[in-house]
């Protein structure tokens, strides 16, 4: 979210009101680095709700490839209205004068940014913020599954968009976005992000997911079809800031 980004994508469904969303993540390396993040992003979320159509959301990992690390998620309409939108924030004199606060010091504050641009599918639902602020807070789990070739990608959507989502309700597991990267690595992929309210529900539905004698089944079907059409599995676990609208 502190970098823009520019790419084509495909042609935008009239019937979404989200369907491209920029994943950011911001490694780092020490503590103190992840609090002053948070802090210029606490600063500028005046602007950026003003400014970002879609859903809103901004992460701490507490899980994952890079800790500690802050995540960012933004929706918005089309990739033009992402543009736009970026081009307001980044050029706000409030927004410039607080990066060039965040960047002074002797240490940078963050090693890396890298920006993901996602394709929501056809079958995600729209990301919906609760009503009320969950006590205790929720956590989030992003999972990337990359297909060796474009034909498993595709059969791996296909089993999501049928069976599969039947069975994670029943299980309890529910995303809230399910997409596809458009640019970035892993490709071609499904990622998709789901809340639990707790680690230990989280442990508890997913251990009712892998014993469903559907699932089971509906694995086998796949395997028959496009052999292991999931190369690998990358997860990471987040918790939303205190500040972040999506909760």
């Amino acid at each position: 979210m502190l970098a823009a980004m520019g790419e084509s994508a495909a042609a935008q469904s009239s019937t979404r009101q989200t369907r491209i969303y920029r994943l950011t993540f911001y490694n780092m390396h020490m503590g103190s680095q992840q609090a002053r993040v948070n802090e210029f992003i606490a600063s500028q979320m005046p602007l950026l709700t003003k400014t970002i159509a879609g859903p809103l959301g901004v992460f701490n990992v507490f899980l994952g490839d890079h800790l500690p690390g802050v995540v960012t998620l933004a929706g918005y309409p089309s990739l033009a209205e992402m543009e736009t939108s970026t081009r307001k924030w980044i050029s706000d004199t409030g927004y410039q004068k607080g990066l060039a606060a965040l960047e002074q010091g002797p240490e940078p504050p963050y090693d890396s940014a890298d920006s993901i641009l996602l394709e929501a599918t056809d079958y995600s639902p729209e990301i919906v913020p609760l009503k009320e602020k969950p006590k205790p807070s929720r956590i989030f789990e992003l999972r990337v599954y990359h297909s060796p070739t474009q034909r498993q990608a595709g059969l791996v959507h296909e089993r999501f968009s049928g069976a599969e989502i039947k069975i994670f309700h029943r299980s309890g597991i529910h995303p809230i976005l399910y997409s596809r990267t458009l640019a970035g690595p892993n490709m071609p992929n499904l990622a998709y992000l789901t809340p639990f309210a707790t680690l230990a529900d989280r442990e508890k539905a997913w251990d009712a997911f892998g014993a469903d004698q559907e699932w089971a089944k509906v694995r086998k079907e796949s395997i028959e079809r496009g052999g292991e059409i999931v190369k690998d599995i990358r997860i990471t676990f987040l918790r939303p800031t205190d500040f972040s609208p999506i909760q």
